[in-house]
């Protein structure tokens, strides 16, 4: 008997019960296929990440890359939240602190943080001593900031210093994603040019003994070139060099006007800087009218 002779020879009902099952089988199948992977973070404990590389940004930056479980395992943070990291000063006392990976869960295997490390800082110093191979305990996520793509018509953001990580974190996911239309107007202030984060350099030195600062990756003006229509940012420095075209001083209420949107209802005001900035920039928004609802400070 030839397959197609022992496919009539069966009982209608049995032919339907084997497609219901052959559907069910292939309908389950995309749906674990297409469902998104747990994440490794946990709310309520901390948990042990390896550290597998340490890039050196500047002299008080750098980028620490940890490992996860699986090479397919993703963090499992919101956009826009943090993560707790526990560790020790210089007097062994135990110190925690936020902080936001400038990675994505669409970084599978590994996240990443960018550290600014002050002289003085507690959990800086922990920082400073990590090398490969130590780890580090996290918790989260943590946060109040919610995001669904489209939510708003332009996001405008006021960074100064390390408060660019969940800035940057929230422009990744917007402009990477084909179906988000949002724009993102980002004005980043710091004290010199060489503060400036997210900026990946090298010092090489000649035969000659010349120090030649070459700039490898600069992924906020990357952002920049590539989304042009939907991500403008302006630099505003303190100590500017002799060659600058940005803004010069304090972030001000003209600047503000100039490089984000004007106050309405589809569009949100995000703020993460040191305390002062945080403030001023409060007191600049408020006198331009912009409503609290609009604003959001991480």
């Amino acid at each position: 008997m030839n397959p197609m002779e022992f496919i009539e020879s069966l009982d209608p009902q049995i032919l339907v019960g084997v497609s219901v099952a052959f559907v069910v089988i292939v309908v389950a199948a995309f749906l674990f296929s297409s469902k998104k992977p747990k994440g490794c973070l946990d709310p309520q404990n901390f948990k042990d990440f390896k550290l597998v590389k340490r890039t050196q940004l500047s002299h008080n930056v750098a980028k620490f890359k940890f490992e996860l479980p699986t090479s397919t395992s993703i963090l499992g943070l919101p956009i826009g939240q943090h993560i707790s990291c526990r560790g020790k000063d210089g007097q062994g006392e135990e110190v925690i602190k936020p902080y936001t990976p400038t990675t994505l869960d669409s970084d599978v295997g590994y996240f990443e943080l960018v550290i600014k490390m002050y002289p003085q800082g507690r959990m800086s110093h922990h920082f400073r001593e990590m090398r490969v191979g130590d780890h580090l305990a996290v918790k989260g996520p943590k946060g109040r900031f919610k995001y669904e793509p489209g939510q708003v018509r332009a996001f405008g953001m006021l960074a100064g210093g390390s408060g660019i990580t969940p800035m940057f974190q929230v422009a990744r996911a917007i402009l990477e994603n084909p179906k988000d239309k949002t724009r993102v107007h980002l004005i980043y202030a710091n004290v010199t040019y060489e503060d400036i984060l997210l900026k990946v350099c090298v010092i090489y030195s000649s035969a000659f003994g010349v120090a030649l600062w070459i700039y490898l990756l600069d992924e906020l003006d990357g952002l920049a070139r590539t989304y042009p229509d939907r991500f403008q940012i302006y630099y505003v420095l303190n100590q500017p060099p002799e060659v600058w075209d940005d803004g010069v001083g304090f972030v001000s209420k003209e600047i503000i006007q100039t490089h984000l949107p004007a106050p309405g209802p589809d569009i949100q005001i995000l703020r993460c800087g040191p305390p002062p900035m945080n403030k001023a920039m409060a007191a600049h928004l408020e006198s331009l009218e912009y409503a609290s609802h609009m604003q959001f400070q991480f």
